[in-house]
């Protein structure tokens, strides 16, 4: 079970690299007001809900504590995340704040993952 909990947490990451990745990338264009959410970045977002989900149902499945607050913070965080990037996935350029907003919820995830005990 904890092999799989790996592969799970692996994937996971791979997702948040996505995300992230494809706004670090998209900063120059920001800049120059030609920015747009890439399908990576939805799809990264998709493969952070799906993992996040498995990873919260096998560390339930192995009696493990499960702190739901924290949770149902970061499922909160990425909903938002995914419903302005599958909005905006299609036009041509981003306004600003939408892009910063996606870009500042991916980080503010990243921190509540690994600062919230």
């Amino acid at each position: 079970m904890d092999a799989l909990t790996h592969v799970f947490v692996g994937l996971h990451v791979i997702g948040i690299a996505a995300l992230l990745g494809g706004f670090l990338a998209q900063l120059k264009a920001m800049g120059a007001g030609t920015a747009r959410f890439t399908p990576g970045m939805l799809h990264g977002a998709l493969t952070m809900l799906v993992t996040g989900m498995v990873l919260v149902g096998l560390n339930q499945a192995a009696d493990d504590p499960v702190n739901n607050i924290k949770i149902g913070v970061k499922l909160a965080l990425l909903i938002v995340i995914l419903g302005l990037v599958y909005v905006k996935r299609d036009e041509e350029t981003v306004d600003k704040a939408a892009f910063v907003t996606v870009g500042a919820l991916t980080t503010a995830n990243i921190f509540n993952a690994v600062l919230w005990v």
